[in-house]
């Protein structure tokens, strides 16, 4: 029987490169444009290169998850397409025959040293909810206590929602949060951060990011390669995210990830922020999109921003969206600006009825249970 750690694991909060070396929790995310040829099949022998490196860090005492994309670029060649279609329903076909062909390959290359893998497809709702939110984390913990390796994907088949709007840079740092891993590597095809786009003479390597508001002149794009989604922009939000959370980050080229994980000068390098974090609070604010939202009065808005208080239904002039209580839902000033976001402990029917009473009136009319605050202070986090 496999035993889960009831405390989440705590990362080591890697302050500079020479520290990365010795037996490491990792995040490992990899590009499609490193998985996939020009011609929509999958790269093997690049995917390989990275499961032997892989590997080599599970032989030195290293627990290693994979976050791999590629599973819609992996099926264009297969079927006949030219590029990354732009529909829907053709990415969760693409997505449904690339997700075993990215599984397969997995396998195999982990299986020619002796490994397991295991795939486990993911959407947000997975790390929205927080008893899904523990499932996720129980199952990992269990993988790697019995030596499989977790190949992670978003599930593309069925999340329309992150097919259009998600990125697996942004899951990988919620995965690294979530098992509070000691360093996330962003593997993709371009070695690292750069003053400006690498393809200009002039452009230099940015070799550590000590401070992410120094990045303010920096050019960067927001178009990923044409089989990706994701882009520099999404990376450095994510290399955010895990610093902010205490895990440090390397951003470079596939090629280069034996040499990145060994503590060599190559591509960027974010260390981890050593202030403790309330581990509720960062799950609110990096890991989480509100269920819906609570659009408040000036005066419950003023509460909230300054006093940080909690909130009560008299302060509720509307309630967007349908959800259960116990989820998270953005909260909102009287112009429609979320200010901040919390666990709400009455479901939208519920609030509905609700918004605008007092606690007396709530009382008197519907009954004791729902005078208690419908997002305590403890249980929110300030977003403006």
């Amino acid at each position: 029987m496999v035993t889960v750690p009831a405390e989440p694991h705590q990362p080591a909060r890697l302050l500079a490169r020479t520290d990365i070396p010795g037996p490491r929790r990792a995040v490992v995310k990899i590009g499609s444009s490193s998985l996939t040829r020009a011609d929509g099949h999958l790269d093997e022998t690049g995917l390989r290169l990275i499961a032997d490196q892989v590997a080599e860090l599970l032989h030195g005492g290293w627990d290693v998850v994979l976050v791999s994309s590629g599973a819609i670029a992996a099926a264009l060649g297969p079927l006949g397409l030219d590029e990354r279609p732009s529909d829907v329903p053709t990415q969760q076909a693409c997505a449904a025959v690339g997700q075993s062909l990215l599984a397969t390959a997995w396998a195999a290359a982990f299986g020619a040293h002796g490994r397991i893998s295991g795939q486990l497809l993911l959407t947000e709702a997975d790390v929205i909810r927080p008893d899904t939110y523990r499932n996720v984390r129980s199952a990992l913990e269990a993988m790697l206590a019995v030596g499989v390796i977790p190949v992670i994907n978003e599930n593309d088949t069925t999340a329309t929602h992150e097919i259009r709007f998600g990125d697996n840079d942004r899951l990988a740092a919620l995965v690294a949060q979530l098992l509070g891993a000691d360093l996330l590597v962003l593997l993709t095809d371009v070695d690292g951060l750069y003053t400006k786009n690498p393809a200009e003479p002039d452009a230099e390597r940015i070799s550590v990011v000590d401070d992410f508001a120094a990045l303010v002149d920096v050019k960067v794009g927001s178009v990923g390669s044409k089989v990706g989604t994701g882009g520099m922009v999404t990376k450095l939000d994510a290399a955010h995210h895990a610093s902010t959370t205490g895990t440090a980050t390397i951003l470079t080229r596939a090629d280069r990830f034996g040499a990145a994980v060994h503590g060599e000068d190559v591509g960027t390098f974010f260390p981890a922020q050593t202030g403790r974090r309330r581990s509720r609070l960062v799950w609110l604010r990096y890991a989480t999109r509100g269920a819906g939202t609570l659009r408040l009065d000036e005066g419950a808005a003023a509460a909230i921003r300054s006093r940080r208080r909690s909130l009560l239904a008299v302060g509720i002039t509307e309630v967007t969206g349908a959800f259960s209580a116990g989820v998270p839902v953005d909260i909102a000033d009287p112009d429609g600006t979320v200010i901040a976001r919390g666990l709400v402990a009455y479901s939208s029917e519920d609030l509905r009825a609700m918004a605008g009473l007092t606690t007396a009136e709530l009382r008197e009319r519907i009954g004791d249970h729902y005078g208690r605050s419908v997002v305590h202070r403890d249980a929110m986090v300030m977003l403006g």
